[in-house]
């Protein structure tokens, strides 16, 4: 909105400027500086979009180190299949596959994951998939 209020105020100002003076080559430098000021904003944006759009992890996630914090929680043998993306600016979404030792209690896994996740990932959508190390299988999906 600034944007578009700063934009209008400098339309306005060169077409006063072209009434007083009649130097009409005011006005394509104004909408020339209006371009270059909203460039750099758009390019942002844009590249956000692209981001959102292709399901890319966000740009300040370090995966391999998201990765090894969730194999240090208790009980967890592997972690494998884990994708991290961004929903839309602000709100990113996980999943992951928590490999555990054959007596580990799922529901402390997954607190343990989900309080991982959002106390030093400010991640609050996310899907676990806890599996016994004894599964077998998903390792074989071939894409």
């Amino acid at each position: 909105m600034v944007a578009d209020a700063l934009g209008s105020v400098g339309v306005i100002v060169a077409a006063v400027i072209i009434r007083i003076t009649d130097w009409t080559w005011v006005d394509p430098v104004c909408a020339a500086v209006i371009g270059l000021w909203i460039l750099p904003r758009t390019s942002r944006l844009g590249s956000r979009a692209v981001r959102i759009l292709v399901q890319s992890s966000p740009p300040e996630l370090d995966l391999a180190t998201l990765e090894r914090d969730l194999e240090q929680l208790p009980d967890v043998i592997e972690v494998h299949d884990l994708h991290v993306w961004t929903l839309t600016s602000g709100m990113d979404a996980m999943s992951v596959h928590l490999m555990t030792a054959e007596t580990a209690d799922h529901h402390r896994v997954l607190d343990a994951a989900r309080t991982l996740l959002v106390d030093r990932y400010d991640i609050t959508h996310s899907t676990f998939q806890v599996e016994p190390d004894s599964h077998h299988g998903c390792h074989d999906v071939a894409w």
